[in-house]
């Protein structure tokens, strides 16, 4: 079984995925269809058309792929040969999503599915980022990551001022 997935590059934030027993170009231009529908990019006028991100795989360098990207305005990018790092947050997901999923035996692609669909779920609205500010990918993905952290650090000053007047209480 082959996943593809569409990652946000600034938020991390899961788009779209797709369970493959291939990973053909179509399999691909499917998962890409279900990111621009699930992002609202194929209904809207965008100024910055999105731009795929990928490795050199068979699928990604097809003719079908770049008759896709073309269709549909976009550019596409491929990493260096050999250098998995161009791709490092695609890169960790998977490690990731792995470490997770494949603790258990699974008999069905569904079981699998599920499993993935779940863990996605979690990993978009439950699971805080470093590299976002302690913020999950859906916080920074919708834009709620500022209001975020800036009320992070109101309860933080308040608490800071709480703590210094009992302290001088005690002190006292």
């Amino acid at each position: 079984m082959y996943l593809s997935t569409v990652l946000d590059d600034y938020s991390r934030y899961i788009i779209a995925w797709k369970l493959c027993s291939t990973m053909r170009a179509r399999d691909v231009t499917d998962t890409l269809d279900m990111a621009l529908t699930a992002s609202g990019c194929d209904q809207t006028h965008v100024h910055h058309k999105p731009r795929l991100l990928s490795d050199n795989g068979p699928s990604y360098i097809a003719g079908e792929l770049a008759d896709y990207i073309e269709a549909k305005a976009m550019s596409h990018v491929r990493g260096a040969p050999m250098h998995p790092q161009t791709q490092g947050k695609i890169e960790r997901w998977h490690q990731t999503m792995k470490n997770r999923i494949l603790l258990e035996n699974y008999f069905l692609p569904g079981d699998l599915e599920a499993q993935i669909g779940a863990f996605v779920e979690h990993y978009n609205h439950q699971r805080y980022h470093e590299s976002l500010n302690n913020v999950t990918p859906a916080d920074a993905y919708f834009g709620r990551a500022a209001a975020i952290i800036k009320q992070r650090e109101r309860i933080k000053r308040q608490t800071i001022q709480h703590r210094r007047l009992q302290h001088r209480k005690l002190s006292a």
